[in-house]
């Protein structure tokens, strides 16, 4: 029986019946093209993490591992003092009003005290609020700084004599 090979019409009727065919070539082009796609996504959302939050929360934190244990001791000296140190923050039009009064634990009033406040963002260091607190009245300290509604995290400090006599970190709420 002679080889009859089929004219050009056939051949193209028989690749539309056939369909698609997957070549090893088309599953090598999907695989790079999947895989491509997943580390360009991972590379730009490392990149956008990265670039708005390190994750580090505190400045040299090693160091500050080192000296957990003077951290300790000073946070048990100042238990000792029996110091009460109140504090009060009140939110009026994007301006937060802090207000500290510190007794000994006689009831008498603390003054000349350094007092520094941080009202500290908890989710972007970028937004924190350093200020110096005056005395406004005989233990009595206040100071105010800008701040939007809603959590804060507020730090409270004061030293006499270049030593850090007090220390607080309290979360709070601004409405």
């Amino acid at each position: 029986m002679p080889t009859v090979l089929p004219d050009a019409e056939t051949r193209a009727r028989r690749a539309r019946d056939e369909g698609f065919k997957l070549t090893g070539f088309h599953v090598l082009a999907i695989l790079v093209a999947f895989f491509g796609i997943v580390a360009s996504v991972n590379f730009v959302m490392i990149r956008y993490a990265l670039k708005t939050h390190s994750g580090e929360v505190t400045a040299h934190p090693y160091e500050k591992g080192l000296a957990y244990n003077a951290a300790i001791r000073e946070a048990r000296e100042q238990e000792a003092r029996g110091w009460k140190v109140d504090g009060r923050v009140t939110h009026d039009n994007g301006k937060a009003r802090i207000e500290v009064t510190a007794h000994d634990a006689s009831g008498a009033t603390l003054t000349g005290l350094k007092v520094h406040a941080l009202l500290a963002a908890p989710a972007d260091v970028k937004r924190d609020h350093p200020l110096e607190l005056t005395e406004a009245a005989p233990g009595v300290y206040r100071g105010e700084a800008p701040a939007q509604a809603g959590a804060w995290d507020l730090e409270l400090t004061a030293a006499r004599d270049g030593k850090t006599l007090f220390q607080s970190h309290n979360r709070i709420t601004l409405h």
